[in-house]
């Protein structure tokens, strides 16, 4: 939803159908999920309960819906089908937060919730709920004594956590804004049982940023604390190759496990980086880059570019294949460097712009040599080919940077210099 759209009030996405990008009805809203926050700052909209026509309900993350309106909800149509379960730090929206008696800040007057608010923040993927739709007086929802209002979510007390509460709830809300580094950073510090505590209540796309930013011997520790369908979500929501280097410190046993656990596709891209010696080209890539086909354009190319979820090193370059999109791909055609995107006219195709004079890298290409390609061509990736022509995936300098350091890295000088220079 774009900025500016219309807030919508939970009450009328209630029961309202749910369905995948060709039209077909994929289930009903059953509820919507938040995290609650520190003090009075609007609660953060994680994703919808969805009853699906099995009469399962699973839930779906907002990033895995675009359209929402008072008649209708559009998915991407990727629907996990495990079965929803409620997590310490979530709050069920329709089910717990309304009808509570809560405060008005102002007046000290308690108030009855009868409805919330939800908008979409501008420019960002993020979702808040933002107003309150109360009742004054003592009487319940049903009653029509007293007068409505609508107000901010910050003036009203009573949902919000306590600023000295107890639990992960209250760690997790202080560790909000820090990025993945830093908060796996405060994770390695914590004592073990605190470290799975937190790590239980993170959701996971965010437990998945923080565990690439880990230890291996932190990342071995908390998935062996989740539940092993939990474990297997983590792992799906991982980049494929750190998800891969994860797994390759595990027993065998407990990698099919996992593996077996994991959406197919997801599981398919962690296998064959598993077949990939770890200090290769192979071990090293990631199989998701930006792939186009040859027809396409630069508008094309730059609104892939855009994705919020792209790393800078992903973003930096496009691939120019063949079909299949997918890797393996079709015949590798070349690479388009972002900066040559940016001068050429939106409706130029991407195919005419290749630089098909840089060599790819092979996947058992060592990492020094990885290393010296990089250097060599002043890259921030790479693209790695197979025998037959194939892009396997891309190699970018941080996951090199990560097996170039010292295997302590993450716990000594950088963190120290940082805090001394307020980083």
């Amino acid at each position: 939803m774009a900025a500016g759209a219309p807030r919508i009030f939970v009450s009328h996405l209630a029961g309202v159908p749910v369905f995948d990008p060709v039209g077909d009805q994929v289930g009903r809203v059953s509820d919507l999920v938040a995290m609650l926050r520190v003090g009075r700052r609007p609660p953060r909209l994680l994703g919808m309960v969805v009853e699906v026509l099995s009469r399962r309900r699973v839930f779906v993350p907002m990033t895995r819906i675009t359209g929402v309106a008072s008649g209708q909800v559009i998915t991407t149509g990727v629907v996990n089908m495990r079965r929803f379960e409620q997590r310490p730090t979530e709050r069920l929206v329709l089910g717990e937060l309304l009808d509570r008696r809560v405060t008005l800040v102002e007046s000290g007057e308690e108030v009855t919730v009868l409805d919330v608010a939800i908008q979409q923040l501008p420019a960002r993927r993020d979702w808040e709920i933002d107003k309150v739709f109360v009742r004054k007086g003592k009487g319940g929802v049903l009653s029509r004594k007293g007068e409505t209002l609508t107000v901010e979510w910050s003036a009203v007390t009573g949902f919000s956590l306590e600023e000295h509460g107890q639990g992960a709830e209250s760690l997790l809300a202080t560790f909000e804004k820090l990025r993945p580094a830093d908060l796996a950073n405060a994770l390695h510090h914590l004592s073990p049982k605190r470290r799975a505590e937190v790590a239980a209540a993170l959701d996971d796309d965010r437990l998945a940023d923080v565990l690439e930013e880990l230890p291996e011997d932190d990342q071995v520790e908390i998935i062996g604390k989740l539940k092993e369908e939990r474990a297997a979500d983590v792992l799906e929501a991982m980049d494929p190759d750190d998800a891969a280097d994860l797994l390759s410190e595990l027993p065998e046993e407990d990698q099919e496990r996992l593996l077996t656990l994991m959406q197919p596709d997801d599981a398919a891209d962690v296998r064959r980086l598993l077949a990939y010696e770890e200090r290769t080209a192979g071990g090293l890539m990631t199989t998701e880059p930006i792939v186009l086909r040859p027809d396409a354009t630069v508008a094309d190319a730059l609104a892939r570019v855009r994705q919020q979820d792209l790393s800078p090193a992903l973003a930096a370059q496009v691939y120019v294949c063949r079909p299949p999109d997918e890797t393996p791909t079709g015949k590798y055609l070349g690479t388009v460097h972002f900066q040559r995107l940016l001068r050429d006219p939106p409706f130029t195709l991407v195919s005419s712009l290749v630089d098909s004079d840089l060599p790819p890298l092979g996947p058992d290409t060592p990492l020094p040599a990885v290393t010296s390609y990089l250097a060599a061509y002043n890259m921030v990736a790479a693209p790695v080919v197979d025998e037959s022509g194939s892009l396997l995936g891309a190699v970018t300098v941080d996951d090199v940077l990560d097996h170039l350091l010292p295997d302590d890295w993450r716990e000594t000088e950088f963190h120290e210099e940082g805090a001394r220079h307020g980083g």
